[in-house]
């Protein structure tokens, strides 16, 4: 199973959730740790703090879902201190960012398509750079994939300090 946080544009109810997200097998809110922005042109953008990633995306999907189950089984004690996700801290920018958890059976057709929608390129320049991170959905803490800023985004960034795009 694939499983990938959401917080833009893939949500319910936004232009790319019909084009890429049919055929997903649940839907569940769910809460990561980071730093959430708009660009100028409208679409959002994060950060996690990279202490967070447990690996970085491939170009093979299968490889990353099963480098996803080898993470989650490996976790002894899935959950973190009781505000790691949530902790804002003095000095440390990171604060509750809210989307969607969505769950998939088909990663060698669903992750190539919104890599390529995502500008994920590993290796090369990228938009989105998919990492694994721990995630919160209904009181679990588990390794989901997410996209975060990449390095060729350029202009402005307006913060979301709600932590929820529109």
């Amino acid at each position: 199973m694939l499983r990938l946080f959401v917080y833009g544009t893939l949500k319910r109810g936004f232009w790319n959730h019909d084009r890429f997200c049919r055929g997903v097998l649940t839907v569940e809110d769910a809460v990561v740790r980071g730093r959430l922005f708009e660009t100028s042109s409208g679409i959002p953008v994060m950060e996690v703090p990279e202490e967070d990633v447990l690996a970085i995306g491939t170009t093979n999907p299968l490889a990353d879902v099963a480098t996803q189950a080898h993470v989650t089984a490996r976790m002894s004690n899935p959950e973190p201190p009781p505000d790691r996700l949530l902790r804002k801290g003095t000095g440390a920018p990171w604060a509750p960012v809210y989307g969607e958890l969505l769950t998939f059976d088909d990663p060698e057709i669903r992750l190539p398509a919104i890599d390529r929608l995502e500008g994920f390129h590993p290796g090369g320049p990228c938009l989105y750079r998919r990492v694994l991170v721990p995630i919160r959905a209904n009181g679990t803490v588990f390794p989901v994939w997410l996209y975060t800023v990449g390095d060729r985004w350029t202009g402005s960034f307006k913060e979301l300090t709600g932590g929820i795009w529109r």
